[in-house]
């Protein structure tokens, strides 16, 4: 009984010590020096392999603590090569090697972060290899440079072509990862032709939304990456204390010149935040409001990720778009149709209410109807109209409406028990008769999609004037609706343009079907560049602060 004891208790500490060593982390050589830079050769692929394993048993984690894109991808690259040394040969470096840490140092240009590409670290084993000779004889140096340098050209070659968030409902890209096999063949072919830098550069998107604002976001970030600016309190208080507070921010950032005097001058406090919100897309009144205060408090890092989650999105597309295409960016209530390049017609739009959000699709429009009928949405009929139907009946003249019911006829409204009606019970569709006062304007847009949107004229075109357009129940109102038509049925010969202009005047009720359906892109960037400047647009329903999230940034 004793020797069973002893026995089992034995077996259970052979157990625990072996499940401890399995678990317990490598160990890895910090230093290794050679006496001839010549034997650095046999030494490195030893120091490689050792940091392979420990890589895989540190769960994906390299030796500078920072996430490895995948060890299978390290581990495979190294196979092909006998876990040679790949940047470097006999203590120097290779010029490509200098052209990856330039990108991984600039990789903030591109929307991405540089520590997440191991820049820290990179930047300290350079500083080294140039500083110490002795350091030049490290093979341990050499292998840990080299790992991380490989790592860091297929993490930035994966990121810059995939993004960084995971894909979505939306995203039109077919591939949403590099095999392990293509990772490797991709930075064997960069090395050995000698092109790293334009090998990354190829692999961010080409699109001309894209481009110009990588090219915007270059030209903010070298005028203010090194500006300092002070917080201000939330609310603004009509204190001499607090408008000098303002004075001295707007000074901070250059958009205000204090230096002829009289800064505490209203007309010239007022100049300076017209400055400031022009540059930062706001309307332009010239009074500290809440919105302006806030953006007046935005950090440069704050900045920085409202490019960065608007360069991701745009790592979301396909790498070429359709020759003829419509895209709407809801945040910057703007519709632009491309063709052939080319943007052939712009529009201002109003887009959801942050309540009523417009989504973000893809779909086809096939075509439009001139003088359409509205048939209200359940939540529109049971939230606001049933209310004002039931406090006056007259509501559905003044409205146009009419009640149809399922057979699809016209329905007296005096018959119908309006106390009875509620959302659980309300067997009817209301109407909006066509016509000028009709929701939806003179014409409507239509194109496939599960949420029953579309784009259309308004009866209330004067909201086109304001700067914050966030107002719809989710469909989007297209300012220019007339050259939208015209353009869409251009080379039409089923529908000339004077016909269609005729059955406009006329008030005829038609539907035009396109020739060749144009695809739609309903999107959200909260950032663009045009003519090199950032245009920034608020964040409307809060999607920048998911992103952020999620990309931890």
């Amino acid at each position: 009984m004793k020797y069973r004891f002893l026995r089992d208790s034995l077996t259970i500490v052979i157990a625990l010590f072996s499940l401890f060593a399995c678990h317990r982390k490598r160990v890895l050589r910090e230093k290794e020096i050679v006496k001839d830079v010549r034997q650095l050769s046999e030494v490195i692929p030893e120091n490689i392999a050792e940091r392979l394993e420990y890589i895989v048993d540190n769960e994906d984690v390299m030796e500078d603590s920072v996430p490895a894109l995948h060890s299978g991808a390290l581990t495979y690259f190294y196979q092909q090569n006998n876990n040679n040394p790949v940047w470097s040969s006999e203590g120097v470096l290779d010029q490509q090697a200098d052209s990856l840490f330039l990108y991984v140092t600039h990789a903030d240009e591109s929307g991405l972060r540089p520590a997440d590409y191991h820049s820290v670290a990179l930047t300290a084993a350079m500083k080294r290899l140039k500083e110490d000779d002795a350091a030049k004889k490290d093979a341990a140096l050499w292998a840990q440079l080299d790992l991380l340098m490989t790592d860091a050209f297929m993490k930035m070659a994966t990121h810059l072509r995939f993004g960084i968030a995971p894909q979505d409902s939306i995203t039109l890209r077919k591939d949403s990862i590099y095999s392990d096999t293509l990772l490797s063949n991709y930075l064997t072919a960069a090395l050995h032709q000698h092109i790293v830098g334009a090998t990354l550069r190829d692999q961010e998107p080409q699109h001309r939304g894209y481009q110009q604002l990588k090219t915007a976001w270059i030209n903010f970030k070298g005028k203010y990456s090194e500006m300092k600016w002070d917080s201000l309190p939330a609310s603004y208080s009509d204190t001499a204390a607090y408008r000098q507070q303002l004075i001295n921010r707007l000074v901070q950032s250059g958009h205000l010149d204090t230096s002829g005097g009289h800064a505490a001058d209203t007309s010239i406090l007022k100049r300076g935040i017209r400055a400031f919100q022009k540059e930062f897309n706001m309307y332009e009144d010239g009074q500290a409001g809440k919105k302006t205060i806030q953006t007046l408090n935005k950090t440069f890092r704050d900045w920085s990720a409202q490019v960065a989650v608007n360069m991701d999105r745009w790592r979301k597309l396909p790498d070429t778009l359709p020759e003829r295409f419509i895209m709407v960016n809801i945040p910057g209530y703007r519709m632009e149709l491309w063709d052939s390049g080319q943007v052939a017609l712009t529009s201002k739009v109003i887009v959801g209410a942050p309540r009523t959000r417009t989504p973000v699709l893809n779909s086809r429009m096939t075509n439009f109807v001139m003088y359409p009928y509205w048939r209200v949405p359940f939540s529109i009929t049971i939230k606001e109209m049933l209310p004002q139907i039931k406090k006056d009946r007259a509501y559905l003249y003044k409205k146009n409406l009419e009640i149809i019911d399922g057979n699809g006829n016209a329905v007296n409204p005096d018959s119908v028990n309006w106390n009875r009606m509620s959302k659980n019970y309300f067997p009817y569709v209301l109407r909006q008769m066509d016509g000028l006062e009709n929701s939806l304007g003179i014409m409507k847009f239509n194109f496939m999609n599960k949420y029953a949107v579309y784009l259309h004229d308004t009866n209330n075109r004067g909201l086109f004037s304001n700067a914050y357009r966030a107002l719809s129940h989710g469909c989007v109102r297209v300012q220019q609706w007339d050259s939208l038509s015209m353009y869409l049925t251009k080379n039409d010969t089923r529908h000339p343009r004077d016909s269609i202009r005729m059955w406009l005047a006329n008030g005829h009720k038609k539907q035009i079907d396109l020739q060749r359906s144009v695809p739609i892109y309903l999107r959200y960037y909260t950032a663009e560049g045009r003519d090199g400047r950032l245009l920034f647009h608020e964040d409307i329903y809060g999607e920048d602060k998911v992103l952020r999230k999620i990309m931890g940034i």
